[in-house]
């Protein structure tokens, strides 16, 4: 009995084995199926990211030339209309035209307040507010009421060193980019 008994055995697991194997097989497929399409999601989730970054980049750089070309020209356009006023030739073109540039450096600040970041943003901020001021004291100055530091020399003295500032500026707008190294921060104290 011990033949018969061992050859039952034996074809009692061939049988299971035979009857069980498509189970484990599917269940085996079915792992495997899942771990491609976990690693397929994730290298989607990943490609996705990168094109969010890619377009917020992309974004933040067009944002940071409009911003770039509009304080440029209000800043130039400030000092050709200092000029003018500093030698009474203030015409409705060079009104028009400062008016220009300041609506168009409204436009793109507004647009990098929604884009830029932090550090770029402050920057802004504060050159806005400086040219705001010199456009506020040329007024001043062009109605024959200047205001306390609101002479030609000092305008123009201002707006002279508004471009220096842009320069600071520009810097933190290409280390935002990517473009340049982020310059050390000094260190405070021993």
């Amino acid at each position: 009995m011990g033949d018969g008994l061992t050859a039952l055995i034996a074809a009692l697991v061939g049988v299971t084995g035979t009857l069980l194997a498509p189970i484990f097989s599917q269940r085996i497929v079915t792992r495997v199926q899942e771990g491609q399409f976990e690693r397929q999601q994730e290298a989607m989730q990943a490609q996705w990211a990168r094109d969010q970054a890619e377009a917020r980049l992309s974004e933040r750089r067009a944002c940071y030339v409009a911003t770039n070309a509009a304080y440029r020209r209000y800043r130039i356009q400030l000092m050709n209309y200092l000029w003018d006023v500093h030698l009474g030739n203030v015409t409705d073109v060079a009104r028009d035209e400062l008016e220009a540039a300041r609506h168009a450096h409204h436009a793109a600040f507004a647009e990098a307040q929604l884009t830029a970041s932090t550090p770029v943003l402050a920057e802004l901020d504060a050159g806005a507010k400086e040219l705001a001021g010199a456009y506020r004291r040329i007024k001043c100055l062009e109605e024959g009421n200047p205001m306390a530091n609101g002479s030609f020399e000092d305008i123009e003295k201002d707006l002279q060193r508004l471009w220096d500032r842009w320069k600071d500026m520009r810097t933190r707008m290409r280390t935002c980019l990517g473009v340049e190294e982020a310059a050390p921060t000094p260190q405070v104290g021993p």
